[in-house]
């Protein structure tokens, strides 16, 4: 971080080589696209290191914005499935097709209260352990247990799934 702030070119490298790979694999398992999930990280960095010189833990920021990246990614297919269901609405329906089984996992996900969902996507999609997602999110690990435990019970329910 040090390095960063001196502008040292190097560190900036180092930095993306180190965290550029894990980055993009976790956006490409949220959005579930190569190509946009390459475009999200890469995004990420850019807004990381034009504030890179007021930041202590640079790494937690990076996942933070590509977490909002991909919330507003999720918006707008939410509305490209909409626009197209109106447009394909009048065509006659399948009848092998059950609407009522097929579950949107990221609608679902988005239903979560932020604090629930940034914990939750850190943890199950980034594969972060509940002490680095408490740092990154700056909450005690409890906290994060917490969170974790309502977001799994509130996926549950949404889904109908039993109380183990």
């Amino acid at each position: 971080v040090a390095r960063l702030r001196t502008g040292d070119r190097e560190a900036a490298a180092e930095l993306f080589n180190a965290c550029y790979p894990r980055l993009a694999g976790w956006v490409r398992r949220l959005v579930d696209d190569d190509e946009t999930a390459h475009e999200i990280a890469s995004e990420a960095f850019t807004r990381l290191l034009s504030r890179w010189s007021g930041l202590d833990n640079p790494q937690s920021y990076l996942y933070m914005i590509a977490t909002n990246l991909v919330r507003d990614h999720w918006r707008k297919s939410g509305r490209e499935r909409r626009a197209i269901r109106t447009l394909t609405a009048a065509a006659p329906r399948d009848p092998a097709y059950q609407p009522a089984q097929d579950v949107d996992v990221r609608a679902l996900i988005e239903t979560l209260p932020p604090r629930q969902r940034s914990a939750f996507l850190l943890h199950y999609y980034g594969g972060f352990p509940v002490r680095e997602v408490a740092v990154m999110l700056s909450s005690p690990e409890g906290t994060i247990k917490a969170d974790l435990h309502h977001a799994r019970a509130q996926l549950k329910a949404a889904v109908g799934a039993p109380d183990e």
